[in-house]
């Protein structure tokens, strides 16, 4: 199957209209790292809803070599947005966990910056006009796991959550957006490392299996392993049912 992007436009733009209206929300807020999915979703946010109600939030951890390609991108879709540097959040944890005596591993380091930042961008979208926190994952990097739960893998709802990242580059392209927001490889920001070097494959593998079905057997084991220890960042959080009943207004219980 060919993906057509602009065939696909029209049906997600009304659901993202949609979407928006569900929650009650008006202003879509963005973090922009200036990279292919969150410049896409800034795109398709202005296309949405207009670009004077798209907020788009910059957030370096410190000093960030490539934030030009964010500057560039709110500049190129001309929107209104604000530059918050998260290290004083990220390192005030790190700081408490040593002084209390916590050595914070690898893992920790790489997922705080990525719930910080989404702290920031709720507390921006809950004090701007009806904001509403709009998610930049896609299909390939769920598929795998590869985002932090709290974190990236947040928000209201996920316009490319189910596009590979060669269908979400398309979608950019059909938006008009200039090349380089949209061949940026993405990475962990802590590193240096890519998302493919970390994974220790390619997205194009994943979208092959993904859309065709077609994979390397030792790349397709280690995709399976990691689609499989990673659904519960997907799910809505275990509740143990105790039995007891909830009844709501119209007397039905909650959990039948």
């Amino acid at each position: 199957m060919n993906f057509n992007a602009k065939e696909q436009l029209p049906g997600l733009i009304e659901w993202m209209r949609q979407q928006m209206k569900n929650c009650g929300g008006k202003t879509a807020v963005v973090g922009i790292s200036g990279g292919k999915d969150s410049s896409v979703i800034a795109a398709l946010c202005v296309e949405a809803y207009g670009r004077e109600n798209v907020v788009g939030v910059l957030m370096p951890n410190g000093v960030q070599p490539d934030i030009d390609y964010s500057n560039g991108l709110v500049d190129f879709l001309n929107i209104k947005h604000y530059v918050f540097n998260i290290h004083g959040g990220t390192s005030g944890i790190l700081d408490e966990m040593a002084h209390v005596g916590i050595d914070a591993s690898r893992q920790t380091k790489v997922n705080l910056p990525s719930r910080i930042r989404m702290a920031t961008l709720y507390a921006i979208a809950q004090s701007v006009d009806c904001g509403i926190v709009i998610n930049t994952s896609n299909i390939s990097e769920d598929w795998v796991g590869y985002c932090t739960i709290y974190g990236d893998s947040a928000g209201a709802f996920s316009p490319i959550g189910m596009y590979t990242t060669e269908e979400v580059i398309a979608i950019g392209a059909e938006l008009g957006l200039p090349e380089k927001f949209l061949i940026k490889p993405p990475s962990d920001g802590l590193t240096g490392l890519t998302d493919e070097d970390n994974l220790g494959f390619t997205y194009h593998a994943v979208n092959e299996y993904i859309r065709k079905g077609i994979a390397d057997p030792e790349i397709k084991e280690k995709i399976d392993q990691k689609h499989r220890t990673s659904r519960f960042k997907f799910e809505t959080i275990p509740v143990y049912h105790n039995g007891l009943p909830i009844v709501i207004e119209d007397g039905t219980d909650f959990y039948k």
